[in-house]
């Protein structure tokens, strides 16, 4: 229970004593009364030393320290007994008296305070246990054995007092004792299912993390947080008030086979884990083997692919953790730069060869280009044997860089098309059927040139422009080559 982590009163039995003790003494200012010497006392009447001792060693409910009865209290406690001439003090009990004590050398009057001060100290046990039942601390047993201890003290005691309202007091601290133990019994049931239900609570989020385990489960974060229900199991342990062990192991069992299915659920990913790792640096292996074979390869198209293949199979082998695959990575780019770097500077030699290329090819078309316009035949037939010449030299030259080679292509074929439409005019010239078709297509051709001469105002991109003139200036020589 809750109530077991607190500290439990002191044992006040044994103040009871040091309590009779002085509460036997005068009251400060009172007239001092002698005590009796033990010597004096019959042996069947207690002294006050062996009173005090006599009070059972475990008995919590006793009276605070030093505690002074008023003249009052005492005067009224002695008006139940009285003392004879022999000594012998006598306490009212029922509709009779009983003998408590005899003290043949003492007088009647401190005879009688003894006894009644006796009896103050025994009603303020009976006081002191009243009060301690109104605490929330008390423990059943200690109620059990207040009442067996306080029951034997208020059995025909020795002292002198209202005996008849101190036994009816004890009475119903008997039924308040037992009121007091159901109240406790009934509030430990409270607290235990309480402490229940809380475990229980603890236990079903283990088992709802434990059930929602799959392939996207993250482990790590997942063992905190069974590491933290684990935390807070034992802090309830510790704190709350202690279950039936029953409940107790029964939660326990649930709450380990959840953090056992966590745990079991672990080990086969962590053993998956560590296959697809070792599965996965074979295969990587297998690739830096195969990109060393080919790391010196000049077949730049082919080994690109190659290496672009070994990337994508790189990709699909999966990981092979963190430190096995910082360094198998590092193997296989080793590999490709050296191919890679390799290409490059190849294709740099390339492009400063191809731009030489270029430079010559433009020259060419210099010499191409000032060949046309030509006026007729004869001056056709003598641009185009020039031009074959360019041609073959065009043709040896080689390659020139990617991007300017259809610009200076288009260029080289726009002096041809103007030669041929020169010679294809003056073949039509000669042709006798041509006369028949000549007016209609040197009025196609005119409605062409106005068509392009709209065309090329309308236009404001220069190497579109640029193709619109050179179009028209061919058509222009099919025009005056027909008339």
């Amino acid at each position: 229970m809750a109530d077991e982590n607190v500290t439990e009163p002191k044992n006040t039995t044994e103040n009871a004593g040091q309590t009779t003790k002085t509460a036997s003494q005068p009251q400060t200012g009172a007239k001092p009364t002698a005590v009796p010497s033990p010597a004096n006392i019959k042996h069947h009447a207690p002294s006050p030393a062996a009173f005090a001792k006599k009070k059972p060693a475990h008995h919590n409910a006793a009276p605070a320290a030093h505690v002074a009865y008023s003249d009052e209290d005492v005067k009224q406690a002695e008006s139940f007994g009285r003392v004879d001439d022999n000594g012998t003090v006598y306490v009212k009990d029922g509709d009779g008296e009983r003998e408590v004590g005899q003290f043949p050398d003492a007088s009647k009057e401190e005879a009688l305070a003894l006894y009644a001060r006796r009896f103050l100290d025994l009603k303020e046990k009976l006081d002191v246990f009243a009060n301690r039942l109104k605490s929330n601390t008390i423990k059943p047993h200690e109620i059990d054995e207040s009442v067996k201890l306080l029951g034997e003290e208020t059995k025909e005691p020795a002292v002198v007092g209202d005996v008849a309202e101190l036994c009816a007091q004890f009475e119903q601290l008997k039924k308040d004792g037992d009121a007091k133990k159901e109240e406790l019994a009934n509030r430990r049931k409270e607290a235990v299912a309480k402490a229940v239900q809380e475990r229980t609570a603890i236990v079903e989020k283990a088992e709802a993390v434990a059930a929602g385990l799959g392939d996207n489960t993250n482990w790590r974060s997942t063992a905190d947080k069974f590491r933290a229900l684990f935390d807070e199991w034992q802090a309830h342990q510790r704190n709350s008030v202690r279950i039936d062990r029953a409940d107790a192991d029964a939660l326990w069992k649930r709450f380990s086979a959840a953090r056992m299915t966590f745990n079991q659920q672990r080990r086969k990913w962590a053993q998956a884990r560590d296959n697809e790792r070792a599965h996965a640096k074979t295969e990587k292996e297998a690739i830096i083997a195969e990109a060393n074979e080919i790391q010196d390869s000049t077949d730049w198209a082919e080994t690109s692919r190659k290496f672009n293949e070994l990337m994508d199979r790189w990709k699909k082998a999966g990981r092979a953790g963190r430190s096995d695959d910082d360094a198998l990575w590092a193997k296989f780019r080793e590999a490709a730069d050296t191919f890679f770097n390799a290409r490059q500077a190849d294709r740099d030699q390339i492009n400063s060869s191809e731009k030489e290329n270029l430079a010559k090819k433009e020259e060419l078309l210099k010499k191409a280009e000032a060949l046309v316009p030509v006026a007729d035949a004869k001056a056709a037939k003598q641009a185009r044997q020039k031009l074959a010449e360019i041609q073959g030299e065009w043709d040896q030259i080689g390659y020139v860089p990617r991007e300017d080679m259809r610009r200076i292509e288009d260029r080289l074929d726009a002096v041809d098309r103007q030669i041929k439409a020169v010679e294809d005019a003056a073949w039509k010239k000669s042709d006798p059927e041509a006369d028949a078709r000549k007016s209609s297509f040197e009025e196609q051709l005119n409605a062409q040139l106005k068509e392009l001469d709209d065309k090329i105002a309308a236009e404001s991109d220069p190497a579109k422009k640029a193709k619109l003139e050179a179009e028209k200036a061919t058509k222009e020589q099919w025009l005056n080559a027909i008339k």
